[in-house]
């Protein structure tokens, strides 16, 4: 059984923080039509400051590379996005504890309790056209983590004809339908990422 350390949630997160980086104009894009057109700048900056942060002094916990990231997103990235992810890695780190290497199984086991906080949080459900129509079934998926990055995919993917009923979307009604939630678009980055770090990882 395969056991990860913080470097291979090291290499996630700034595989992620690359992957936003280049998409983060299409990210702007879907956000201009059914929210604030700011989407793709901030988690660029959020996500430019999580790599800064692993960079200068690296955490030796897979827990405590999720708390610094978790932390690093609430402090740096505007709007909702910054408390969602940031509540996601945090909610992660603190269930994975001190341990120096983790499982797949409990890194997924800990994600899945960072996704409840995410719910909890926002008041969303499946089907309300928010990142968590992405992060769902990709954590359903684990611990294949290629199959993890296509759900999210996928669960961004159907998004596109849901109405909103959350978040500033939900204010546009039967006009948020037909587009895509680019707090889905980005959560699939994180879990393409995710499924990118396992594969150079062996």
């Amino acid at each position: 059984m395969a056991r990860r350390d913080a470097g291979f949630v090291r290499r996630w997160l700034t595989t992620a923080a690359e992957a936003v980086a280049r998409d983060a104009d299409r990210l702007t894009e879907l956000d201009s039509a059914i929210g604030d057109a700011d989407h793709g700048a901030n988690m660029r900056r959020g996500m430019t400051a999580v790599s800064a942060a692993l960079a200068k002094e690296p955490p030796g916990t897979p827990g405590a590379v999720l708390l610094l990231a978790g932390r690093t997103l609430v402090s740096t990235v505007g709007g909702a996005s910054g408390p969602l992810y940031g509540t996601l890695l945090r909610r992660a780190g603190k269930a994975l504890g001190d341990a120096g290497t983790v499982t797949d199984e409990e890194l997924r086991d800990a994600l899945r309790t960072g996704t409840e906080a995410v719910a909890q949080l926002g008041g969303a459900a499946p089907g309300d056209k928010t990142m968590l129509d992405a992060v769902r079934p990709a954590i359903e998926a684990l611990p294949d983590y290629a199959a993890a990055g296509a759900a999210a995919a996928r669960g961004a993917e159907d998004t596109v004809p849901l109405r909103a009923r959350k978040g500033r979307a939900s204010y546009l009604g039967e006009r948020s339908v037909g587009h895509m939630d680019p707090g889905a678009a980005s959560a699939a980055l994180l879990f393409g990422a995710l499924a990118e770090a396992a594969t150079a990882d062996g």
